[in-house]
């Protein structure tokens, strides 16, 4: 509770919490998906998509950039607002929420800070390893085609501490996890300094011998990935489920 002297004070302090909520809604409401953006250009909110792109290697921004700009027409236009090689940061996502943008990831993830302000911000975030659907999702949105997709729902991240090589067994992460949880069913990412090493799913979880069904934010746990032993110390193992999303077109 708080305490105020008087009742003028306590209708500045409602109106300023009233004004920081209306911001927020107002916030929320504007931002841009490619769900909705054909919508808004039907509606003659918008004619141009603008986009924020981060790419794994300059060459890969290059061939993205000359595709996309092969989209644009009469009826709608892509805007590039900024590109740049490496991970997804806070950085980006304030500039998407300011300047009401799409962030498109290829070969490249989201920390979880940026993970948490675009979540805030509500701030439209792609990742795409396959340049061409990337390309058809950009595409499909501003016809209007676009079809129900399937959307990742990040779970947690662990950061890979020690690396521990058992023989017939194979590579057991010890980790810490930073944020989140992990399941013994979930997908797991290998990030390495901002770029996807590997994906796939958890072989065994574990909290120190004892197999777990799941291990919570500020533990540490054993996790091997399977079909894959490459994993060092430094390694950012981001856990995901994927949800299916039906459109709101």
């Amino acid at each position: 509770f708080y305490v105020l002297k008087d009742e003028k004070s306590l209708k500045d302090v409602l109106s300023h919490r009233e004004n920081i909520a209306r911001s927020k809604l107002a916030a929320t409401e504007k931002k841009l998906s490619l769900e909705t953006f054909f919508s808004t250009m039907e509606e003659g909110e918008s004619k141009e998509l603008p986009l924020i792109l981060k790419a794994d290697t300059q060459g890969s921004i290059e061939a993205i950039k000359d595709s996309i700009d092969k989209l644009s027409s009469e009826k709608c236009t892509v805007k590039i607002v900024h590109s740049g090689v490496g991970s997804i940061s806070e950085s980006d996502v304030v500039l998407a929420s300011a300047s009401n943008a799409i962030i498109f990831g290829f070969n490249v993830r989201p920390d979880s800070k940026a993970l948490s302000m675009a979540e805030r911000e509500s701030v439209d975030i792609e990742l795409h390893s396959i340049i061409y659907n990337a390309l058809d999702r950009i595409k499909n949105a501003m016809e209007g085609l676009l079809e129900p997709i399937k959307k990742e729902n990040i779970t947690g991240h662990a950061e890979v501490r020690e690396v521990f090589h058992i023989s017939k067994i194979g590579t057991i992460a010890g980790c810490y996890m930073t944020d989140g949880k992990v399941n013994r069913n979930s997908n797991i990412r290998v990030v390495r300094d901002g770029v996807t090493a590997y994906q796939g799913v958890i072989d065994s979880l574990k909290r120190f011998k004892d197999d777990v069904r799941e291990v919570q934010s500020g533990y540490e746990c054993g996790i091997s990935v399977k079909n894959f032993n490459d994993i060092k110390v430094g390694d950012i193992l981001e856990l995901y489920e994927i949800e299916e999303h039906r459109q709101t077109l």
